[in-house]
């Protein structure tokens, strides 16, 4: 993952059963934590906010990967949208004009 932004756009890994894709998305970031290369950074929009939320449990790792040194973003219109401005346990609040600063810059990896 060197030289990539992870772009989380869903609260779940792939489309079909929201646990297991919750249960994939949730794995993979286990995984990132393990690896080796970090990415650049990590930005979450649309569902993918839940993520940094109670709602679910990748906000823990989450919180682990910005430990080890990894910037966690969340959309603000969509963190607004969805009324979890107080609810962030991971993650800090940024516009997409970063976003797409990140991504002029580093190959964008979208999870949605």
């Amino acid at each position: 993952m060197k030289n990539k932004v992870i772009l989380i756009a869903s609260d779940q890994f792939g489309k079909g059963e929201p646990e297991l894709g919750a249960a994939v998305l949730e794995n993979f970031l286990v995984q990132l934590k393990q690896a080796e290369q970090k990415p650049v950074a990590i930005f979450c929009m649309n569902r993918g906010v839940y993520t940094l939320t109670d709602h679910s449990l990748s906000h823990l790792h989450l919180k682990e990967l910005e430990e080890q040194g990894v910037p966690v973003f969340g959309c603000k219109t969509c963190v607004e949208h969805y009324g979890l401005v107080d609810e962030l346990k991971a993650g800090k609040i940024a516009g997409l004009n970063h976003f797409m600063e990140l991504a002029g810059q580093h190959e964008v990896f979208t999870i949605s």
